[in-house]
């Protein structure tokens, strides 16, 4: 007899999978998708004690479950929620999500979602351990210590991702840019109607789903609250990346000023940009 909490969990990933083809992605994906649904479902244990006695590599054990697809049941039976579906649904509500720990209010999730672009559960345990959330205001010893204890808790004190993944290049993510642009631009990508700062719910937002070698990135023009302050909703860029290191979220705006001014960047890689707009302009 199927276990609930896995018929709950393979039927997300389904619908994981059916959204992901409607909005045209990989096809590879969409079948590692819908065959770790199948495998879910019937298998024998409940992932959510494979999950409390063995972690997340118990979880990658299992037949047909690569790293992405095991952290994806990891936010499912921590949280109950799957930042990528909702993603895909347009019902992404990552402030709500931090809200849910201890010591994180509605105006500080705000900061740490606009500020350092935190969507998951494990997004902020990462920040918490790498010293980014020490460069909010408000974050002493005391609320950091609360913060990584509740998530330790949560999370079945999850090995942090390795510090020796390589960052992906800049070229790739200006591509990755560039494309999502010009097929938005053109009408060709299809809208989801997002959530938030929407209450009339039009379809106005368009997603991409696309690869570059051994990376699936998913890009959406920016919907947070910040974007919408600065009137930048349809300049700044979100580029999801999914490889090897689990999900990096990196932002492609136009600067403003500097060397840079009117040229594409990935913010936080200003550096980075220079030194490959200077290459290429040889």
């Amino acid at each position: 007899m199927a276990h609930t909490i896995n018929l709950q969990v393979a039927g997300r990933l389904e619908e994981a999978a059916r959204l992901l083809r409607e909005q045209g992605a990989d096809p590879f994906r969409v079948r590692a998708y819908r065959r770790a649904a199948m495998v879910v479902r019937g298998y024998s244990l409940p992932v959510d004690e494979i999950f409390r006695r063995q972690g997340l590599d118990g979880l990658k054990a299992l037949p047909a479950i690569g790293d992405t697809i095991a952290r994806a049941i990891r936010e499912l039976v921590v949280s109950g929620r799957l930042p990528m579906l909702e993603r895909l649904r347009g019902e992404s509500d990552p402030v709500r999500l931090l809200t849910s720990v201890p010591g994180v209010g509605i105006a500080l999730a705000e900061r740490l979602h606009d500020e350092l672009g935190l969507e998951t559960l494990a997004d902020l345990e990462a920040a918490a351990h790498d010293g980014r959330l020490e460069t909010i205001a408000g974050f002493g010893d005391k609320r950091l210590a609360g913060i990584r204890d509740s998530l330790a808790h949560r999370l079945g004190r999850v090995r942090m991702p390795a510090s020796g993944v390589r960052p992906v290049p800049i070229s790739e993510l200006l591509d990755v840019d560039r494309e999502y642009r010009e097929l938005a631009g053109a009408g060709k990508l299809q809208m989801i109607a997002p959530r938030r700062f929407n209450p009339a719910r039009k379809a106005w937002l368009p997603i991409l789903h696309t690869r570059r070698g051994a990376h699936h990135f998913t890009a959406l023009y920016s919907n947070t609250a910040r974007a919408h302050r600065a009137e930048k909703t349809l300049d700044w860029v979100v580029l999801y990346e999914d490889g090897a290191g689990g999900e990096r979220l990196h932002t492609v705006i136009t600067a403003t000023h500097g060397p840079l001014r009117g040229r594409r960047v990935v913010a936080g890689r200003d550096g980075e940009c220079e030194s490959f707009y200077a290459a290429h302009a040889a």
